[in-house]
């Protein structure tokens, strides 16, 4: 048995990424370069944008710069050795950088999952006690909020991590993925993986619920209270400032829906690749533009750093 482990410490895994599809290696290499790029650009713009401008420095745009960190680190942490995979065909990675993949990946998931909970109780009080939106949404309780999200998200990885750690792989090493995900991995021992399967399956489950029945509960008192405003253009505005949220929800829950929820014998092994790229770089890439396509307080925050800081810039030069 220590053969085995030593060995995979040695060599490590091999991702294969598409290379059953070599015809999709060109093609999906360009894509995710591309989206990747995308992604850096528009989560770096969000998080350069609301330290800079005063009037975004609310607690809705506190959270969103969180959301937009933690999309930049959930692609990094998969998209530059996803590209070698795609255009090489096939890449190699160590036995620690495999792990450090699943750690992050995983801890950044469950975060993102629980902060779209978090958001979802900040549009509850803005739309619903907006008197005391002031009080309780206060700093303090807002870093209180955002630490327990961090906290959660990666003790809950550290779990998964070390117990998959005391795994043996002493046959193949094949990762038929293009970046090391926990279920593909177990695939790939040769001890008993019960218990990883359990906790895996327990913890999705926690998680998920968690965070959907937040979510749940507060579009219901958001959806009866703006039902109870008597003016159309007043419904409509408030309903409004909940709809960024809310398609951010949507596309992060769908890909991962489909991911876990459906049985993997519903659908083939390439499918399910493309479900994952969805989450890992999709996903991250439209939260800014979604944020900022629609959102008349990001625009307006633009326009301001344009004529404040890099017109006078150009016209010295």
């Amino acid at each position: 048995m220590m053969d085995g482990e030593n060995l995979t410490v040695l060599s490590g895994f091999i991702l294969l990424g598409f290379s059953d599809a070599p015809e999709l290696q060109t093609t999906m290499f360009t894509l995710f370069l591309s989206l990747y790029v995308l992604m850096v650009l528009g989560n770096l713009m969000m998080i350069l944008l609301i330290n800079a401008d005063p009037q975004l420095h609310t607690p809705m745009y506190f959270f969103l710069t969180h959301l937009s960190f933690i999309d930049f680190c959930l692609s990094s942490a998969i998209g530059p050795k996803a590209l070698e995979t795609f255009l090489l065909g096939r890449s190699h990675i160590s036995f620690l950088g495999c792990f450090a993949q699943i750690y992050f990946f995983l801890a950044l998931i469950i975060c993102e999952c629980f902060l779209l909970g978090v958001m979802a109780y900040d549009r509850y009080a803005a739309v619903c006690k907006p008197l005391l939106y002031a009080t309780t949404m206060s700093r303090a309780r807002c870093y209180g909020m955002m630490v327990l999200v961090y906290t959660t998200g990666f003790l809950t990885s550290l779990v998964h991590t070390v117990l998959a750690g005391r795994l043996s792989f002493c046959r193949a090493r094949m990762i038929n993925h293009f970046f090391c995900e926990l279920p593909t991995l177990l695939q790939l021992s040769c001890s008993d993986t019960r218990a990883n399967q359990i906790l895996q399956v327990s913890s999705a489950g926690l998680n998920t619920v968690g965070s959907v029945l937040i979510i749940l509960v507060s579009y219901i008192y958001i959806l009866c209270t703006i039902l109870q405003i008597p003016l159309a253009r007043r419904r409509l505005k408030a309903f409004s400032t909940c709809a960024s949220h809310l398609a951010a929800i949507t596309i992060f829950y769908a890909p991962g829906m489909l991911a876990y929820v459906q049985p993997h014998k519903a659908c083939s092994r390439d499918q399910a690749k493309l479900v994952s790229a969805c989450y890992t770089v999709l996903t991250p890439t439209l939260n800014p533009l979604i944020y900022s396509l629609r959102n008349k307080e990001v625009k307006g925050a633009l326009r301001r750093l344009w004529v404040q800081k890099v017109v006078p810039r150009l016209s010295r030069l």
